[in-house]
């Protein structure tokens, strides 16, 4: 048994920080209703085609759910949300709080018909404040929290490459759900959840926002290495292949002298962390001629006989072969519309208690008819709906 085995969630979402929510609700027993809208459906499934007929957010973000695709502008689609609300544990929702209010599918309106209910709603920059109407993405949060001003090297400033405001979001909405639900369950009650993007990245970059706060300065863009350890980075290696080191203490910096060159570590000026920090120029001016000469694997064997930390820097073209992702049966065939599957994870927190055996990814209003029929709805009803086009599906 799953620990959401007949938990029913409907997910009033799109794009990537709710669906992620949803997912990994999925991922975990869930029975997920994603609600769409007729037509093109969540605008996400269009941002390319790598998966099937579905780009690869969503692919990611909908294994295992059901899509219903209804009109919610229409009374008689709004109508169909509220039945499901009414039946469901778990609603997520992404519209704007505006927008929610005006469906009457807010929190305050699902709740008064289903005390029980747990309602999680995602907005940008939340109510309240100069930037409650605005609209916000991913990148745009990234640029509002410091994200992009941190991530770059030298005067180029960089977008981090995966959604991490997304991510963070969807992340601690789940997290929220789950908690809720624990609460519910010893005192019978629901609860508001209410996420905005700003404040779940916000709460990522505390570190950073921290060191700024206490010396009085941003730490200062360096590419792939750290603003504030020394030498934490990728190096060149002879053959064309990169090595990316992690060294953070005093003692693993004495190791890799030892690799190196052992004369470097009784230099004073590369003594301490800050000292190879203050001097990131000189330190690697003396470390590349080594690498330069050493081929990866070797280099790698090297290091890890030392104990010092290091990777191979890959493209992520090269995950699917990982070769401990492979060792450790890490991937799953997982259908997606189009009639093909594509690889997908499995969720990274292994449990003695339960396993995963994903379902598809959706099509448009896949699941249209069989949900309205869950609910009670004729069949005559189910069909004038969609002659009205109110559900698609």
């Amino acid at each position: 048994m799953k620990p959401l085995d007949g938990v029913v969630v409907v997910s009033l979402e799109q794009a990537v920080a709710v669906p992620y929510a949803a997912r990994l609700l999925a991922d975990l027993g869930a029975r997920v209703i994603k609600v769409e809208r007729p037509g093109g459906g969540d605008f996400a499934r269009h941002y390319d085609r790598s998966c099937g007929e579905v780009s690869s957010y969503f692919a990611w973000t909908n294994v295992g759910k059901e899509s219903v695709a209804l009109d919610l502008k229409h009374p008689d689609g709004a109508a169909v949300v509220t039945a499901l609300a009414g039946r469901a544990d778990v609603v997520l929702c992404n519209l704007s709080p505006a927008a929610a209010r005006r469906l009457g599918l807010d929190a305050e309106s699902l709740r008064a018909a289903n005390p029980g209910l747990v309602v999680a709603e995602l907005s940008s920059y939340g109510e309240g404040g100069p930037y409650s109407d605005r609209k916000a993405f991913d990148a745009l949060i990234q640029s509002e929290t410091g994200l992009v001003a941190s991530t770059g090297d030298g005067d180029a400033m960089a977008r981090a490459g995966i959604s991490v405001a997304d991510i963070a979001a969807g992340v601690q909405l789940h997290a929220a759900v789950l908690a809720a639900l624990v609460r519910r369950g010893r005192t019978g009650e629901g609860a508001t959840l209410r996420l905005t993007l700003m404040e779940a990245l916000a709460e990522w970059m505390h570190q950073p926002a921290l060191y700024a706060h206490g010396t009085g300065r941003a730490p200062l863009r360096h590419g792939a290495h750290h603003p504030t350890i020394a030498p934490y980075g990728p190096f060149a290696c002879a053959g064309g292949e990169t090595i990316h080191l992690a060294v953070q203490n005093d003692g693993q910096w004495r190791r890799l002298c030892e690799v190196v060159d052992p004369g470097l570590a009784e230099e004073p000026r590369f003594r301490t962390v800050a000292d190879r920090v203050a001097r990131r120029a000189e330190l690697h001016a003396r470390l590349q001629p080594f690498f330069d000469a050493v081929a990866a694997d070797d280099l790698l064997a090297a290091l890890d006989r030392a104990d010092v930390p290091a990777a191979r820097t890959r493209s992520v073209a090269e995950l699917p072969e990982h070769p401990q992702l492979v060792a450790r049966d890490r991937w799953s065939a997982v259908p997606v519309p189009g009639g093909v599957e594509v690889p997908m994870l499995r969720p990274p927190v292994d449990a003695d208690a339960w396993g995963w055996d994903p379902a598809a990814v959706p099509a448009l209003g896949e699941h249209t008819a069989a949900v309205l029929t869950w609910l009670g709805y004729p069949d005559d009803k189910i069909a004038d709906l969609r002659n009205r086009a109110v559900i698609a599906g």
